[in-house]
């Protein structure tokens, strides 16, 4: 599997109790989604595996999770700071107009005039609405996420987004 076809979901960031449990800072919207997903691919010595989550829920302001296999504090060590991705072939399928974040993520941003900006480097959610954070050679562009406003067109198979924005912005 590849970058391309991996889809990152979270982190394990901590243990939790004596028997096996793990802490899950999770990149999901709400957090608890995370957990509807198994196998997770987690990120070892640079080697992707599968595992199985075998419990899960919400604790406090986070996620805990218990691994299949992972049944003593001491098992749960070697996962701390590790990284938690899906197959992409796992997410939930989109209507038509909707977009994962990580879908956008590389893509090359150009404006009405033809003006290559960068690419997305990031999103930022700020209440309102998204934010395409776009990386050019010059400066960082900062570009709301509002359909059919300033994204006009969205390519994902020549890895595009037309935007109305103006060069001064």
């Amino acid at each position: 599997m590849t970058e391309q076809t991996r889809v990152m979901l979270g982190r394990i960031n901590g243990l939790y109790g004596v028997k096996g449990w793990v802490k899950v800072y999770s990149y999901t919207d709400p957090l608890a989604n995370i957990l509807t997903y198994s196998p997770w691919q987690i990120c070892q010595q640079g080697q992707w595996r599968d595992v199985i989550v075998e419990d899960g829920r919400e604790h406090g302001k986070g996620i805990i999770a218990k691994l299949q296999g992972v049944d003593d504090r001491d098992q749960a060590i070697p996962y701390l700071g590790t990284d938690i991705a899906i197959a992409k072939t796992q997410l939930h399928p989109l209507i038509e107009g909707e977009y994962y974040w990580s879908d956008l993520i590389g893509l090359t941003v150009i404006n009405q005039d033809g003006v290559c900006f960068g690419t997305v480097d990031y999103l930022l959610e700020t209440g309102a609405h998204d934010v395409l954070v776009v990386k050019g050679e010059e400066q960082e562009r900062l570009i709301p996420f509002v359909l059919t406003v300033f994204i006009k067109a969205i390519d994902l198979q020549n890895r595009t987004i037309q935007v109305e924005w103006d060069t001064d912005f």
